[in-house]
């Protein structure tokens, strides 16, 4: 009798303690759960927190090489986003060039008013030969980045630009990022392969890149054709559906 009454005492405190053990292992479980959870929220909004808006206009480059499309960060940098819109809408990069393409690096725009091959009107010119004061942020050059180009001075900025091809943290904080690469990454890395020449800091293609003309759209009025488009059709199903129906009840 005291054998059995020892073995019940001897159970029931295994019990008790594996209940202990069981409560401190779910709380060591939650707890690593809750600082896993709180570096994932971090982390996450972190990430947004670097990844800007885009506007809704696009802007295509059409060159000899494939289209390359973009758009744009008015909320990091307006001033330079206007200005660079504006030369755009003038048709100042039409006949323009890529004149740098570095691999894993950057392909850059040549300066408007000396890289193209057609005379520029006025109106072109005065827009060109502007300056744009240096917006720079927080946001880093990755690979399909717009990165204005300048010289020495941080506000020297005019209408060449650089379209990064890699990452490349050492230009955050010095160059203007103002939008970046929507679609044609598949032109960039054709622009990669071509054949290069080095003058001085720059890796040079061989061959002439050229912008052969430009054109912009607006995404929020494309998806409005789209859904008037999507509407018409069902307008016109259910009329189709409407004069059946009235066949066949009023013949």
């Amino acid at each position: 009798m005291k054998v059995w009454e020892l073995t019940n005492a001897s159970l029931d405190q295994a019990r008790r303690r594996l209940k202990r053990e069981s409560k401190t292992r779910r709380k060591e479980e939650m707890k690593i759960l809750w600082w896993v959870s709180l570096v994932f929220v971090i982390t996450n909004v972190g990430a947004l927190a670097e990844e800007p808006q885009l506007s809704s206009p696009r802007v295509v480059f059409q060159t000899n090489y494939g289209d390359i499309e973009f758009g744009f960060y008015p909320s990091v940098a307006p001033k330079t986003v206007d200005h660079i819109f504006k030369l755009v809408r003038l048709g100042c990069y039409n006949t323009n060039h890529f004149f740098r393409v570095d691999r894993g690096f950057v392909a850059q725009v040549a300066d408007v008013a000396s890289g193209r091959s057609a005379p520029m009107n006025e109106e072109q010119r005065k827009e060109a030969e502007k300056t744009i004061v240096g917006e720079f942020s927080e946001v880093k050059h990755v690979r399909g980045i717009l990165s204005m180009g300048r010289y020495s001075d941080p506000d020297s900025a005019q209408s060449s630009f650089s379209i990064l091809l890699g990452d490349a943290p050492h230009l955050d904080g010095q160059y203007a990022i103002f939008g970046k690469v929507t679609k044609g990454d598949e032109t960039l890395r054709k622009l990669e392969e071509l054949p290069t020449r080095r003058e001085g800091i720059f890796v040079m293609p061989v061959e002439r890149i050229t912008i052969l003309s430009s054109y912009y759209y607006d995404t929020e009025l494309e998806s409005c054709e789209q859904e008037r488009g999507i509407l018409k059709r069902r307008l016109a199903a259910s009329a189709v559906e409407i004069e059946r129906q009235r066949m066949k009840c009023f013949p």
